[in-house]
């Protein structure tokens, strides 16, 4: 979750230790580096950072050193002092600081805060002084360093990361670090921290071969591999299923259009940096499109509508592409060519309510599915400063449909929190948060309601009383996109995918050469009966055949000797590690197809 906007964490007093313990680590950093250019040091969720222009590279011998010299002066108990100046004196006293002076002019003239976040208003300028160390702040901290547990503070790793996240500006060391109240929370911190390793998508995903990136490809732009490709189908058609009972129609669109459809829709003013450069082919421009609502606002404009065809709900996996900038690429998290499970909602306002929420509740209905227990909806608003320059200029309409999803959220009792200033600029939205099986959060889903873009298209239906009426349009992608969808999913399941979503769900291992003949009957049965079964006849031994399919995390092993071709059974190993030997074979296929008809999570 962004932490930009959010007001509890910001007051509580964890934000107060790790922003006070950024602080610290800075102090240590510029003992260490008396030539050092500083830049911003932030509280984030579960931690901080500092970024710094240092004269060499960090090692990890480093960060011992300053992580010890923090220890000492958490140990001093110095105050944190704050003051507050005037950009003439703030500039003064930061004068052999270019990073510093540039936040300053930029304070200056009331852009943006210290820590590069915009701002609506001049703010006020200040420091926060402690031991030795000034910085340009805002706060708030702890009262004084001794209010830190030194035993719940750890730095964690060295990163690059450019001036302002631009890559045309210089790049900088980046040290993160955590801190907690207790050692014990620091403790359960860090072994969170070692379980995500284990379970990081990028490197599941490799061992699994699900997906890889190619230089020669592009960054960002990601190949699946055949298993990558099954999941991708799988998770097609569960999102078929569901939409088809809900009432969805499936469309296709191109990859590529005419600019003028993205400047009458708004996205060029307001998307261009996240475009891809225009190409031009017998003097017009196209671009390859970043989202689909454009061209399903045109499907809906192909012929006229009435009420009676509304709600009208157009679903389509397309496949988009977006340029993300490359420090901000992440496996398969951040790309830049995603397949959305994506459609639209065309409905008028007394259907509002009822529309938006059967896609919450299509939400429910995934979370069940995947084993998702926590999670939180995030209410994203309006910021009326950005009315014309990030929003579409219209306040009436803006106050109107937040109140609309407000009132739609509170009688369906759903928990959310409201954030303000990060609509789509088109009109407010429900983002979800979600929480993998070790806790780690993802934003995942969008429930988006547009205003603006229908009228645009001169979108009309004739209402019950014969009079033009403009649909009201509800963007929504509940499966997210297969890249992220599937990098969530590697590191919900560490990988050990439920049956049904499993590439391989039987691996058939015969014990000698003996058995084959059985093996490839047995494989052939599995897969009439719709089972993804392979037959292992390499020349391994049966033990190192067990021990290659557990490494696939194979859910089911068959294991077949004299015995089990005389008997017509199996021994049936699962991925867990229980047994049971001397099973009908037909009693296990009809096992195994319960598993996946109904999407059991269970082995």
């Amino acid at each position: 979750m962004s932490y930009k906007h959010n007001e509890k964490y910001e007051k509580s007093e964890l934000y107060r230790i790790r922003h006070s313990a950024a602080h610290i680590m800075a102090q240590a950093v510029m003992e260490m580096f008396p030539e050092a250019k500083i830049a911003i040091g932030p509280p984030i969720e579960n931690g901080f950072y500092y970024d710094f222009d240092l004269p060499r590279n960090l090692t990890p011998e480093d960060l011992k050193a300053i992580e010890k010299r923090m220890r000492q002066i958490i140990a001093g108990r110095h105050p944190f002092v704050r003051k507050v100046v005037s950009a003439e004196e703030a500039k003064k006293v930061f004068a052999d600081q270019p990073y510093k002076l540039e936040l300053i002019e930029n304070l200056e003239r009331g852009s943006t805060d210290e820590h590069g976040n915009p701002l609506d208003e001049k703010p006020e300028i200040s420091f926060y002084t402690h031991d030795t160390f000034t910085d340009l702040c805002r706060g708030p901290h702890v009262e004084h360093t001794g209010q830190i547990n030194p035993s719940a503070v750890k730095l964690l790793s060295v990163a690059g990361a450019y001036w302002r996240g631009d890559e045309h500006n210089p790049q900088l060391q980046r040290i993160y670090g955590t801190a907690w109240k207790t050692p014990q929370e620091l403790k359960d911190h860090l072994h969170m921290l070692e379980e995500a390793k284990k379970r990081d998508h990028r490197k599941l995903g490799k061992e699994l071969d699900i997906f890889t990136f190619d230089e020669e490809v592009g960054p960002g732009l990601p190949l699946w591999l055949p298993n990558g490709g099954i999941i991708i189908e799988e998770l097609e058609k569960l999102a078929k299923e569901i939409e088809l009972a809900h009432g969805y129609e499936r469309v296709r669109t191109p990859h590529l259009t005419k600019e003028a459809l993205f400047i009458r829709s708004g996205h060029l003013p307001y998307y261009a940096e996240s475009m891809y450069p225009p190409m031009e082919m017998e003097g017009v421009r196209y671009y390859i499109k970043p989202m689909n609502c454009p061209m399903h606002h045109k499907i809906f404009a192909a012929r006229p509508r009435s009420y009676r065809d509304l709600p009208l709900r157009l679903a389509e996996y397309g496949t988009c592409y977006r340029y993300e900038k490359s420090g901000e690429l992440f496996g398969l998290m951040r790309v830049r060519s995603m397949q959305m499970n994506d459609a639209h909602i065309y409905c008028s306002e007394e259907d509002f309510e009822r529309e938006f929420m059967d896609v919450i509740a299509m939400y429910m209905e995934y979370f069940e599915i995947f084993g998702i227990e926590k999670y939180i909806m995030r209410f994203s608003t309006h910021d009326k400063a950005g009315l014309g320059k990030k929003y579409v200029d219209n306040e009436r309409l803006w106050l109107k449909t937040e109140d609309m999803v407000r009132q739609a959220m509170e009688n369906g009792n759903v928990n959310y929190v409201e954030v303000p200033g990060e609509a789509a600029f088109y009109g407010p939205k429900i983002d979800v948060q979600v929480w993998s099986a070790i806790g780690k959060e993802f934003t995942l889903a969008t429930n988006q309601v547009d205003f603006a873009v229908p009228p645009r298209f001169d979108l009309k239906f004739k209402n019950s009383r014969g009079e033009d009426e403009t649909p009201l349009c509800i963007h929504r992608a509940p499966l997210s996109t297969h890249e992220r969808m599937i990098g969530f999913l590697i590191e919900h399941y560490a990988g050990k995918f439920p049956v049904w979503l499993a590439p391989q769900q039987v691996s058939i291992i015969p014990i000698t050469d003996d058995q084959n003949e059985y093996t490839v009957k047995l494989e052939r049965q599995l897969k009439a009966e719709g089972v993804r079964a392979k037959a292992d006849l390499g020349s391994d031994r049966m033990n190192a055949k067990i021990r290659a399919a557990q490494k696939r995390q194979v859910p089911y092993m068959l294991v077949v000797g004299q015995r089990e071709v005389e008997a017509q059974t199996v021994s049936l190993r699962k991925r867990d590690g229980s047994r049971q030997n001397g099973m009908p074979v037909g009693e296990f296929i009809q096992m195994v197809k319960e598993r996946i008809v109904t999407r059991s999570p269970e082995l």
